[in-house]
């Protein structure tokens, strides 16, 4: 009887528990504001309002029913629009020496760091981030993207990638120091195909979304011309992407390929093996251009790193290599426009401080983009690399409630991406006036 009268206790609680998850009403919320990005078609609507049943977005447009009830958040002079999007960050690193931060300071210490990091960029706007690597801190970004996920921190949807994977003595190697002392790389070590397929299962295993590859580096000039010399051939690049694909990392999945790749050879070799971003993209040649475009493999420029190093450099020499860089860059960029690359946007933020990162907006637009453009590779671009296109990068009915309003009107000035007074997650407010 005992064992009979509990069981009958738990299937009531079941049942009313069932009952009230049924009949719970979702928090309903109107947002007005005096503007609305359309971002497909770029341009504004004015007013703008869009109406948030739960964690979705249910209608949009210059006037929406408010129903019974309805909390309703009148943002003023501001343009709503989608939350942005980074596809190239790292939430385990800081400002300072990036290389001394891997051997000073312990996974859980930079684990905490990232939770800090996560916060920061959400309450800039950055509502979904791909972070490219943890630099040395294995799988850890699981943890942090779990936690964003079950609500225990804020912060952006993120895609992760665990450790990049690189050669030994390639470019996120421990170079220079007492071999003695055997300072491990900021990446997973891979010399073959057969390898760097091992090490993406281990990965995967992990709870990686992606892989990262290091594909080139040191880069150099010899007078004008850029250098870089490759880490993986074609071939091993393409059973890369062989084995995301059997994971499920197809085209749009946002669970592909991407590499660090700056220059030529490298830049080519990814893009015929097939990865979904090639990452810095300073130099790439017609044929790799047309491939790209072809494939629709997304170019992430990341000029804000750029400016921050040259902008902090150690001694005025390297502050100099670092702006030659820069402007050689630029004018890459600019015939990459016109030869038709699609772009993604991705700043490479860590190195530099966390929530700052719109600032790419404003470089991409300063290099040669319409705003109207920036803003369409950030959102629908950025959506598709990240796996997530027809959910986020529009305020359209049915998509997830990613909102934030910014200060001024970002088609008129990009700068207004800078400015964001408020902020909204999958339904949940962050941030507001």
């Amino acid at each position: 009887m005992k064992k009979l009268f509990c069981g009958m206790v738990v299937g009531l609680v079941v049942v009313t528990c069932a009952a009230q998850d049924v009949g719970a009403a979702k928090h309903v919320t109107v947002l007005h504001a005096a503007r609305m990005l359309d971002v497909a078609a770029g341009r504004a609507v004015s007013p703008g309002e869009v109406l948030v049943e739960g964690e979705k977005i249910v209608a949009v447009g210059t006037h929406v029913e408010r129903p019974a009830g309805a909390e309703v958040i009148d943002l003023g002079d501001t343009t709503l629009m989608p939350g942005l999007i980074d596809a190239h960050v790292h939430l385990f690193l800081h400002p300072g020496a990036e290389d001394l931060q891997t051997v000073q300071e312990s996974v859980p210490e930079r684990t905490l760091i990232a939770a800090g990091a996560a916060k920061a960029d959400l309450m800039a706007g950055f509502t979904a981030e791909r972070d490219m690597g943890t630099e040395g801190a294995g799988c850890a970004d699981v943890a942090v993207r779990n936690a964003i996920n079950s609500g225990l921190i804020p912060g952006p949807r993120m895609r992760v990638s665990c450790n990049a994977i690189d050669l030994t003595g390639g470019h996120e190697d421990a170079i220079g120091y007492n071999p003695a002392q055997k300072v491990l790389s900021n990446a997973d070590y891979a010399d073959s195909s057969e390898e760097i397929v091992k090490v993406m299962r281990e990965q995967r295993k992990g709870g990686a979304d992606f892989t990262k590859v290091y594909e080139t580096g040191k880069d150099s000039f010899r007078g004008s011309e850029f250098q870089t010399p490759y880490q993986y051939t074609e071939a091993e690049l393409a059973a890369a992407v062989r084995e995301a694909e059997r994971m499920g990392g197809g085209v749009g999945s946002g669970r592909g390929v991407a590499v660090h790749a700056t220059g030529e050879p490298g830049t080519g070799f990814a893009v015929a093996a097939g990865v979904a971003s090639v990452d810095h993209a300073y130099q790439l040649n017609d044929a790799t251009m047309k491939a790209m475009k072809e494939k629709q493999i997304y170019a992430v420029p990341t000029f804000a790193i750029a400016e921050y190093f040259a902008e902090h450099a150690a001694t005025p020499a390297r502050a100099e290599w670092d702006r030659n860089e820069q402007n050689y860059h630029a004018a890459e960029f600019k015939k990459q426009l016109a030869a038709g690359v699609p772009m993604a946007v991705g700043s490479d933020v860590g190195p530099f401080p966390h929530g700052t990162q719109a600032r790419e907006l404003e470089l991409m637009v300063e290099f040669g983009m319409k705003p109207a453009a920036v803003l369409q590779a950030d959102l629908l671009n950025g959506a598709r690399l990240l796996g997530w296109a027809g959910q986020i990068g529009e305020l359209k009915a049915r998509y997830l409630a990613d909102v934030i309003a910014v200060s001024g009107d970002p088609l008129q000035d990009i700068s207004a991406t800078t400015k964001v007074v408020f902020v909204m997650k999958n339904g949940v407010v962050y941030k507001r006036p």
